[in-house]
Formats: structure tokens, C-alpha cells, sequence
């Protein structure tokens, strides 16, 4: 059933995937008004979240920010599928990093780099910065539960110079890196929120007491890495730039969750500056603190 799925899947993505970026976003468009109007896609889910973290504005103002939010989800879903067969070229003028120079800094001191991003804007299109650094980069993900879509998704962020490796492989990984003195830059985007089993800190996220992952901060201080934050920025449709803000180089003189409380405060910060570019259809604070 997943090679049947994928068959008939994959000629209908890459079909969609080469299409001009006008008629592109034409598409992304009429997705929308099915996805908000028709279906309704986790409606209820984002008006909570919203309500949750923006009580001080009125319902009109929450709905400007739902309805741009869907109007950038969709555009997100669709830039998933023009990966397929975007050059890196183009891949490059649509998405930008402003400070390079800082990998270059990090890289002269002979370490590796913890880039930590959120589900903002887009962080797919993050795996560019490998295109301009000579880090080896490596993803941090989870695995699809089809595998064919998952090879699918390997072979496509590795024409971008990125590994993708599942979490249960990251600690291995890392640690014959450091063994073999590969510097390496590896990207994770750890924002939403943990299982039950697993949440051992909460911080204050939006304002809301939240179960955090502690898991980047624990990886950064083992190997010593240096830990920066890509600040993602939607300048107009269909394009992106970054920013490199550090978190720390001395991950281990630095107190136990300090690291995790800078990368939230700073997810924070990116989210009020415009919201509707967050992933608000995912349950981050379905957890409540006893």
C-alpha cells in the first residue's frame, strides 16, 4: 500500500513541483479557500491557540491573523513541493542569509554549530544555508512513516549538502563527527511540544507555563558546539531571508536550561513581530502545568 500511495502521489507532486511560480501561487490560492472555507482544516485548533496568546486583541484582529495564516500555510505546503525540482540557484535568490560571516567566525575555531530554528515562515527552505557554508549539514528529523516518501525526502535535501538523521541516530551521529573531526552543522527545529513522557522543563512561551524539548541544550553542551538561532524573516511571496543570531559559544560555562530559555524567548520575539507566519494548526500548549 505505501509503494501504491507513492506511485500515484509522486507524478502529481513533481507535475505541480515544475510549474512557473506564478501559476504556482494561482494554485496555492484556490488550495485555501477549500482548506479555510470548505474544509476547515484545524480551525478550532488555531482560534484557541490564538485566543490563548493574543488575549489582549479583539476577535477581528485574531481573524486577520488566522486567515493570513492559512494563506501562508498553503504557500508553505506548496514551497514543500517546488523542492522537488527547484535549482539551487533559484533555491538561493529566494532564500537569503544575511550574516555568513558568522559561520565563518564558528568555522575558524574549529567547532561545530547547533543552528536551532521554529515552525516559522519557512524552515524547509532553511537547508540553504548549506548551499553557502562548508559545514557538513546534517538534519535532525523524524522519520515519514512511508518510506518511500521518506527516501524521496532524503534524496532531496541531499542535492542541498544536508544528512537528514532520524532523533533516535542523532547522538551516534554526533559523536563519530566530533570522533573524526568532521565539522558539521546541524539543524533542528524544536519548538513544538513534547510527549508527556518526556517533558522534564517548562518555560513561559507567549506567556504560558509550557513543556519545552531539552534535548538541543543537552547535545550542545556534550559536544561543545556552538549554538546560534536562525531567525527566519517572509520579506515578500516566495521569499525569505535569515539571520544568525548567537545563543552561545560556551554551552557548558552556561546553567542548566539557560540555552533552551534563550531559543524560546527569541521564537517568541520572531512570532509577535508577525504571527500569521507561525505553525499555529499544532497543539503546542495542550500541556498544562499541576
Amino acid at each position: 500500500m505505501q509503494f501504491l500511495a507513492f506511485i500515484f502521489a509522486y507524478p502529481f507532486l513533481w507535475f505541480i513541483s515544475i510549474l512557473p511560480f506564478r501559476i504556482f501561487y494561482l494554485i496555492s490560492d484556490l488550495i485555501y479557500l477549500v482548506v479555510y472555507y470548505v474544509i476547515g482544516y484545524r480551525k478550532k485548533t488555531v482560534k484557541e491557540n490564538l485566543k490563548m496568546t493574543f488575549p489582549n486583541l479583539t476577535d477581528k484582529e485574531r481573524l486577520q491573523i488566522e486567515k493570513k495564516f492559512y494563506h501562508h500555510f498553503c504557500d508553505l505546503f506548496m514551497e514543500m513541493v517546488k523542492t522537488m525540482t527547484i535549482s539551487s540557484e533559484e533555491m538561493q535568490k529566494r532564500f537569503k542569509i544575511t550574516n555568513l560571516e558568522l559561520l565563518e567566525e564558528f568555522e575558524a575555531k574549529n567547532r561545530s554549530i547547533m543552528v536551532l530554528a521554529s515552525h516559522y515562515a519557512s524552515w524547509e527552505w532553511l537547508i540553504a544555508i548549506n548551499l553557502k557554508s562548508s559545514y557538513q549539514g546534517v538534519g535532525v528529523y523524524k522519520e515519514i512513516a512511508n518510506r518511500y516518501f521518506d527516501k524521496l525526502v532524503k534524496d532531496i535535501r541531499s542535492e542541498y549538502k544536508t544528512e537528514l538523521v532520524s532523533t533516535i541516530k542523532t547522538i551516534p551521529l554526533m559523536a563519530n563527527n566530533q570522533r573524526k573531526g568532521i565539522l558539521s552543522l546541524y539543524g533542528m527545529v524544536s519548538d513544538q511540544s513534547p510527549k508527556t513522557a518526556q517533558i522534564a522543563h517548562w518555560e513561559s512561551f507567549m506567556g504560558i507555563e509550557t513543556p519545552v524539548h531539552i534535548g538541543p541544550e543537552l547535545l550542545s553542551k556534550k559536544y561543545n558546539l556552538n549554538v546560534v538561532f536562525a531567525k527566519v524573516r517572509k520579506v515578500k511571496r516566495g521569499y525569505y531571508e535569515a539571520t544568525l543570531i548567537p545563543i552561545t559559544d560556551e554551552p557548558k560555562s552556561l546553567p542548566n536550561y539557560e540555552i533552551i530559555h534563550r531559543y524560546i524567548k527569541e521564537v517568541e520575539k520572531q512570532i509577535y513581530e508577525a504571527p500569521e507566519y507561525y505553525f499555529w494548526t499544532h497543539k503546542r500548549w495542550k500541556h498544562k502545568k499541576s
